[in-house]
C-alpha cells in the first residue's frame, strides 16, 4: 500500500467530493478550529485500509496526524476504535466521507474473505481466491483486502496468465484447439488454464494437457466425478479449480471433494460495506 499507488486513487475520489469545496464546513466551522476524530467499528469486522485512511487525510491537509490503533487483518468486535486522526477540523470533515468510503469497502471485502476461508474444513489445503470482477480503478486495493482477509488472488490482469474461457473456446474452435494454440504461442513460463462447462470438455482439457482446469458452474455430482477423473492421473495432474455459484455454504462441501482452488467473484463484487463511523471531538 505505497503512496505512489494510493495517491492517484485518493486524488480522484477527493476530486469527486471536493471540486466545489466543502460549503457546509466553510459556512459553520471556524477556520482555526482543531479537533480529533476516531473511526469506530459499529459491527464485528476484519480491519483493512489503515494506510489508506491515513493517506486520505494527509492529501487534504499534510499537517494531520493519524494513529493506526488496530492493524490490518485483525478481527474486531463492535465498538472497537480502529484509527484516530488529529488536525484542522475543516480538513477532517472534508476528508471524512472519502476515507470511510474506502475503508468500509476494503474492510467489507476482508470480512467476507475471512468468512469464506473460515468455511474451509480444518486442515484443508484448498485455496479461496478472487477473480477479476473488481471495481474499475480499485483492483489493487480490493485485492489487498482479499489477502488481508486470508484469501488469495487469481490473475491480476489479462497479461498475467493464460485463462481460456468459453468465448475463447468458441473463437478457437474447441477446448483442445484452444489449449494447443495457447501452448504453441504463449511464453514457456506461462501455465495454461482452461474453463470447462461439461465432463466432455474436461476430457478434452486432460488430453490436451492443460495445467489448470476450471470447472465452471458444475453441480456437486459433476464436480465429484471431475475430481475423480483428474486425480486418477496421479501426481502429475492438472490443478482443479471450481468457479460459478460459489456460496459460503458450498465451500466446505467443495473442499471436501478435493478441489485445489475455489474462485469467487463475490469476494469483490458482492461484499457488503463494513459499518464504520467517524466520531469528531474537540
Amino acid at each position: 500500500m505505497f503512496p505512489a499507488l494510493l495517491d492517484p486513487v485518493i486524488d480522484r475520489a477527493l476530486e469527486e467530493d471536493l471540486a466545489g469545496g466543502d460549503l457546509t464546513s466553510e459556512a459553520c466551522v471556524p477556520p482555526e478550529l482543531e479537533a480529533r476524530a476516531t473511526a469506530l467499528a459499529k459491527r464485528p469486522l476484519v480491519v483493512c485500509g489503515g494506510a489508506l485512511f491515513r493517506r486520505v487525510f494527509e492529501r487534504v491537509d499534510p499537517r494531520t496526524q493519524t494513529d493506526l490503533l488496530v492493524a490490518d487483518g485483525a478481527l474486531v468486535a463492535a465498538g472497537t476504535a480502529l484509527w484516530q486522526v488529529r488536525g484542522n477540523a475543516r480538513a477532517l470533515l472534508a476528508a471524512e466521507r472519502t476515507a470511510l468510503n474506502f475503508t468500509q469497502r476494503l474492510s467489507g471485502i476482508a470480512t467476507l474473505a475471512r468468512a469464506c476461508v473460515d468455511a474451509l474444513p480444518t486442515g484443508s489445503t484448498t485455496r479461496i481466491t478472487d477473480t477479476r470482477k473488481t471495481t474499475p480503478g480499485l483492483r489493487a486495493l480490493e485485492r489487498y483486502a482479499v489477502r488481508t482477509g486470508g484469501a488469495h488472488n487469481h490473475r491480476d490482469q489479462l497479461g498475467s496468465a493464460v485463462l481460456i474461457k468459453d468465448n475463447h473456446v468458441v473463437a478457437a474452435g474447441g477446448v483442445r484447439a484452444a489449449i494447443e494454440r495457447a501452448r504453441a504461442n504463449a511464453p514457456h513460463t506461462t501455465r495454461i488454464e482452461v474453463e470447462v462447462d461439461t465432463l466432455a470438455q474436461l476430457e478434452d482439457a486432460i488430453a490436451a494437457r492443460a495445467d489448470i482446469i476450471m470447472l465452471d458452474n458444475f453441480d456437486t455430482d459433476a464436480t465429484r466425478e471431475a475430481v475423480r477423473r483428474v486425480r486418477s492421473l496421479g501426481s502429475v495432474r492438472p490443478i482443479i479449480e471450481v468457479s460459478g455459484g460459489i456460496t459460503r455454504e458450498r465451500i466446505g462441501e467443495l473442499a471436501a471433494l478435493g478441489v485445489d482452488v475455489i474462485s469467487s467473484g463475490a469476494l469483490t463484487h458482492s461484499a457488503p460495506a463494513a459499518d464504520i463511523s467517524l466520531e469528531l471531538t474537540l
